[in-house]
């Protein structure tokens, strides 16, 4: 009998949930379109621009020709954001009839790069070309600019000095291609690589392997 009334209540259970899980579904929108850069003239994609829905903790990003595709609710609000760019929210409209829904969002610019300023101790360059011109290079002046220029010292500043933002850039964008590039596959073993090959063969005959005595 407990058991009987236990299935009785779970069938009214899902009975009365039915309609609100339909509704639910019916509210569900497939949201998808291009990010596009509309600060000029020409328009271009705007890559790896996050796509959050407001006060649910879910989003996604837009790929390399900054096409998107996301599950959100009618009445959701969208926020778009990159580096570089203004955040923009939309809103998905409540009133839609389909499940399906496209939007080419343009991004606005808000980093300004202002053009390159070169502080010289002198008022204008003719100034500078006769002070340049007039200079006595002493010996001691030389041989200190030979020691600064030197390979070694150049080297080791190269080392030590720490990348700039560019030079950041440029190696996360470089190591994200790598990995994207073998994405769903495993990467190639270099023992099928001849670059490999002709570099170990170049070491062996080197004698980058024989044994260093101590």
């Amino acid at each position: 009998m407990k058991g009987k009334i236990g299935w009785l209540i779970l069938f009214a259970v899902w009975i009365a949930a039915g309609p609100a899980w339909a509704q639910q579904r019916e509210n569900l929108v497939q949201f998808s379109g291009m990010v596009l850069d509309g600060s000029e003239e020409e328009l271009f994609p705007v890559p790896y621009t996050n796509i959050l829905v407001k006060g649910k903790g879910r989003g996604t990003y837009s790929d390399l020709r900054g096409f998107f595709s996301i599950v959100v609710e009618k009445g959701d609000t969208v926020i778009f954001s990159a580096i570089g760019y203004k955040t923009v929210e939309y809103v998905i409209p409540s009133d839609l009839q389909e499940n399906r829904y496209s939007l080419v969002q343009l991004m606005t610019r808000d980093a300004v790069n202002l053009p390159e300023t070169v502080v010289f101790p002198w008022p204008s360059r003719d100034h500078f070309r006769l002070e340049f011109l007039a200079m006595d290079v002493t010996p001691e002046l030389q041989s200190n600019a030979a020691r600064n220029l030197a390979d070694a010292p150049m080297a080791r500043l190269q080392q030590q000095l720490p990348r700039d933002g560019v030079e950041n850039s440029m190696y996360y964008l470089r190591q994200q291609a790598r990995d994207y590039y073998h994405i769903g596959q495993l990467p190639p073993m270099n023992i099928f690589n001849p670059v490999a090959w002709k570099q170990f063969f170049d070491s062996w005959k080197n004698g980058d392997f024989k044994k260093k005595d101590k």
